[in-house]
Parts: structure tokens; C-alpha cells; sequence
């Protein structure tokens, strides 16, 4: 038996991410591990960390037995402390120990995937602890990946891949999130008509369209007379609907048309990652 064609795009998209990721690493010395991400509290080598600990849990590998440090600040929630054991108990590997980690990891990983036989509508259990599709989590890892190249490209000011497979994966993701964001988050008034001009090498226009009932869809058509337009670059877009910036500090890179108030009410519940 062969991957299912449905789980292809995700394992393609994963794979063009994450040894895309090994190459970025690859070269670092020492120091450069330190560096901080706009992730709080994560490194370099936290963000790769992550990585690596959520594969590692995808290949069946056992979580490991770490109790976490009481002073990590950026650590609020459940989830967060989840996420960080596997990063916490990396904190203190060498550069030469986290590529090797890294690779190994990419072979298992990508032989596991290769070797997939499973229906995209099999239950699995998430790294994050839930049942869900395989077509689902496959998608969640190709996401998280690829948000997490581009983390690293940019505190590492080598910039790229913003029209990958995982580019174009992450774009369709987000889309759909855009109705809760617009509607529900941001109590867009009914028979509203939000428009999202992205600019950049994804380029799209999305059109967020509220009824008489309040309930949302999303598009590609253009709307006459929109109630707010926001025109934005790709990559302006990723950071914000993934959390990694404010919308105060992009101010200036993000153009609003209409609704000012509704403009900004909708940028700040922009962010749909955990």
C-alpha cells in the first residue's frame, strides 16, 4: 500500500519545511543557538527543540520524565507547559548534539511517513494530547513547521520559503480561521463584508462576508464597498494571525480602508495559534 493521496501535500509540505530547517541550523555555531526568537522565552534552540520533542513524540518515542524549572515566566497554561518539558530538557545540549538530534530525527520521522498506510480519516492521538484525524494532525505538523522556519529565518536574517509548499498550506489554514476571527472575536456588525488584500510571494484576496445572522463565510470574491479593507504582505499576515507580533508594531505595515474600529478590533484578535 501507498500514502494516501489526500496526506500527500501535508507530507510534502512537512518535509520541504523541515529540511529546510536542518540546512538553516546546520552551519550555527555555538552562540547563535542563544539567540532569542519572537517566541517568548525560546531560543534558537528552544524553537528547534520543539521541533525535534514533537516528532519524537509522532514516532511513538515515550515524553520524557522532567519536572520544569518554577521560574520560567513565559510558561502560563497547561498547554504551555506541555509544550515546553520538551524543550526545557534540551536547554542545556550542545550545537553538534542538537543537529545530530535533529537529523536522526528527520530520518525516523520521514521513513514513518513514507511507510504511512493509514486512512486520512484515522484517530490518532495529537502531540497535543487530543483524537484527532491523521489528515488533521499531518496538516498541524506541515503548519507548525513551516511557522517555525520562518521564526528562525527571521532572528537569523536569512529569509525565504515564503512561497513553499508549507506557505501555501499555512495560507489555507489561516483563511479559515478568518471567519471566527472576523464575526465571532471581533464582533463584526451583520451584513458586513471584510476584505484581506495580501500582498508579497503569496499573494491572495479573501473576502469575509457576515449575514443578517451573524454567521460567516469566506471567499475569493470581490466585494462592492466593503465595510473595512486590510492590506497587508504575506508575511506581515503569518506573523500576526500566528501571534508573533503585536499589531502596534506593524503598524505602518498594514494599509486599513472603512471601518477603522472594526480595522482594529479584527488585527487584534488576528491571531489564531495557541
Amino acid at each position: 500500500m501507498t500514502v494516501h493521496p489526500s496526506l500527500q501535500s501535508s507530507i510534502d509540505a512537512w518535509t520541504h519545511s523541515i529540511e529546510a530547517i536542518v540546512e538553516l541550523v546546520k552551519p550555527l555555531v555555538e552562540s547563535e543557538w542563544s539567540v532569542a526568537t519572537d517566541l517568548p522565552g525560546w531560543s534558537v534552540r528552544d524553537v528547534v527543540s520543539h521541533i525535534i520533542g514533537v516528532e519524537c513524540e509522532m514516532l511513538g518515542d515515550p515524553r520524557p520524565i522532567h519536572t520544569l524549572p518554577r521560574d520560567l515566566y513565559h510558561v502560563r497554561s497547561e498547554f504551555a507547559r506541555r509544550m515546553e518539558v520538551q524543550v526545557d530538557v534540551r536547554r542545556h545540549h550542545t550545537a553538534l548534539e542538537m543537529v545530530s538530534e535533529l537529523e536522526y530525527t528527520v530520518i525516523r520521522r520521514s521513513r514513518q511517513l513514507r511507510n504511512e498506510t493509514r486512512k486520512p480519516d484515522a484517530e490518532m492521538r495529537s502531540p497535543l494530547g487530543e483524537d484527532r484525524t491523521l489528515e488533521f494532525v499531518l496538516q498541524q505538523r506541515a503548519f507548525d513547521v513551516w511557522v517555525h522556519e520562518q521564526d528562525l529565518r527571521r532572528v537569523l536574517g536569512k529569509p525565504g520559503n515564503l512561497d513553499s509548499p508549507g506557505a501555501y498550506l499555512t495560507r489555507d489554514l489561516l483563511v479559515k480561521a478568518l471567519p471566527v476571527v472576523v464575526a465571532k472575536r471581533a464582533q463584526a456588525p451583520a451584513d458586513s463584508a471584510v476584505v484581506f488584500d495580501v500582498s508579497g510571494p503569496l499573494e491572495f484576496l479573501r473576502t469575509v462576508r457576515v449575514n443578517a445572522e451573524g454567521r460567516a463565510t469566506v471567499d475569493g470574491s470581490v466585494s462592492l464597498g466593503p465595510t473595512v479593507t486590510l492590506a497587508l504582505d504575506w508575511d506581515t499576515f503569518v506573523q500576526l494571525a500566528c501571534g508573533r507580533v503585536r499589531p502596534a508594531a506593524v503598524a505602518e505595515r498594514v494599509k486599513v480602508d472603512g471601518d477603522h474600529e472594526l480595522a482594529a478590533a479584527i488585527l487584534d484578535q488576528l491571531a489564531v495559534t495557541p
